[in-house]
């Protein structure tokens, strides 16, 4: 049996990240990937995503030039260009993960299917290895509902649809949430024809409702579809045509995206036998410090339920690379989360929803401004959206934002650094931003707050 330091099985964000620090700390470690280096954000998610997103806007900044004064001639799109662009994007990405972990100093990659044995020993191969530390960094995949009918007949998932080097005629997208909505944009960009159906009785439930209808307002002024409140739905397929019977209304397209949520990776690992233990969704069970019921056995990423995007799984390595190397005791529950939705405008959003903050029972203090009124929108010729933040009113501390508007997604960093500065409104308020940005505008939302009404 091969004996190491440390065994990290997952070579997503965090893996690769957290074999370098421990093989500099002089560690002999074993990465584990059965398939792709990188994870779902190299291969499958954020960057061939933002890379078709792109291209995306190109194609609507070209269609919209004569509101710029430029004139252009028709345009089109080529989509096997698209998609090999947003390739090269990934192969690049994940030849650079995977030169990097196999020329680490003290670090054996092997790669295979691993699954436990015992509390701290791996079978992969058939070959078998052992560490006192483990880590888990298995990911997630695409989570398919029980909508009848859809095992028979072909659909997508994100995994699968980034690969598309053709257009759609119809697509319909099956979710309401942030993957779907982006491909539902940018394929609408593209030239296909889109219909959303959506469950919940508004798109991005988690959100608050005027940033839900705010969105859909922005998606259905491009010509997308929009079905809401959808709780019944049956699949069926004739010929090349694929529909979505829901109740006496049908939807028929050629092509099926279904994204209505994400699982664990962590169905065929053997979790059991190493006595780990997971949620009812199958997500692993970790504590604060991200230590699994096992005592040498972490969970980074996507598979622990604490955070499901690639910035949080970074900062899970953080936290574990500075609690296990550097004697820090970091948290998760310190980690305020940022997010955004990859729509154009962009939604960047952190810490909580005015639905959220009302909850606590708090005084509540909460300013909007839209962004009819931000300069730098209007000189873009971009003003879909508005600005939003909420307070407590008795600490003057920011418990969450969101900007929906062009450069929100980058524009939301000047309120989660402060609130991870532990800053108040009236600090924030007295800084002096750069003009003509989007951020300018954030000591002015501050200076617009006023207690919430019941």
């Amino acid at each position: 049996m091969a004996e190491f330091d440390a065994i990290i099985i997952g070579a997503g964000q965090a893996g690769p990240s957290l074999a370098g620090r421990l093989t500099q700390s002089g560690q002999k470690v074993a990465i584990i990937e059965r398939k792709l280096f990188g994870g779902t954000c190299v291969n499958t998610g954020c960057m061939p995503t933002k890379a078709l997103v792109a291209s995306a806007y190109a194609a609507h900044l070209a269609r919209r030039g004569g509101d710029y004064g430029v004139t252009v001639g028709a345009v089109s799109v080529d989509m096997k260009a698209v998609a090999a662009r947003s390739h090269k994007v990934t192969l690049d990405a994940r030849g650079n993960v995977e030169s990097w972990l196999k020329g680490m100093e003290g670090c054996t990659v092997i790669e295979g299917h691993a699954r436990f044995t015992g509390p701290k020993t791996l079978s992969i191969n058939g070959q078998d290895i052992t560490a006192p530390k483990i880590f888990l960094n298995v990911g997630g995949r695409a989570a398919i509902p029980g909508i009848p009918g859809l095992d028979g007949v072909p659909y997508l998932t994100n995994s699968s649809i980034v690969t598309l080097d053709h257009l759609p005629d119809h697509l319909i997208v099956i979710g309401g949430s942030y993957i779907a909505l982006e491909f539902a944009q940018m394929y609408r960009r593209f030239g296909a024809k889109v219909t959303v159906i959506e469950r919940g009785a508004r798109l991005i439930a988690r959100e608050d409702a005027d940033i839900s209808d705010a969105v859909r307002d922005i998606l259905e002024d491009e010509g997308i579809a929009v079905q809401t409140g959808i709780e019944d739905m049956a699949v069926s397929q004739t010929g090349a045509v694929i529909s979505v019977a829901m109740g006496a209304q049908t939807v028929s397209g050629s092509h099926l995206l279904v994204a209505t949520g994400r699982r664990p990776n962590t169905d065929d690992l053997g979790l059991e036998v190493a006595g780990i233990k997971t949620d009812a969704r199958g997500y692993i069970t970790v504590d604060d410090g991200l230590a699994t019921s096992v005592d040498g056995i972490w969970a980074m990423g996507d598979c622990n339920g604490r955070g499901a995007f690639t910035h949080t799984a970074y900062n899970d390595f953080e936290i574990l690379s500075a609690n296990l190397l550097d004697g820090a005791a970091r948290k998760v529950s310190d980690r305020i989360l940022g997010y955004a939705l990859y729509i154009d405008p962009p939604l960047g959003r952190v810490g909580m929803t005015v639905a959220e903050a009302e909850k606590t029972g708090r005084p509540l203090l909460v300013s909007t401004r839209p962004m009819t009124r931000v300069g730098r929108a209007i000189e873009k010729g971009e003003t879909k959206g508005f600005m939003k933040v909420v307070a407590d009113a008795e600490t003057k501390k920011i418990l969450g934002a969101a900007i929906l508007g062009t450069g929100g997604d980058e524009a939301i960093h000047g309120i989660l650094d402060m609130m991870n500065a532990g800053a108040t409104v009236d600090e924030l308020q007295w800084a002096v931003p750069i003009h003509p940005t989007v951020s300018e505008l954030i000591p002015t939302l501050l200076g617009d707050l006023k207690p919430l009404k019941g």
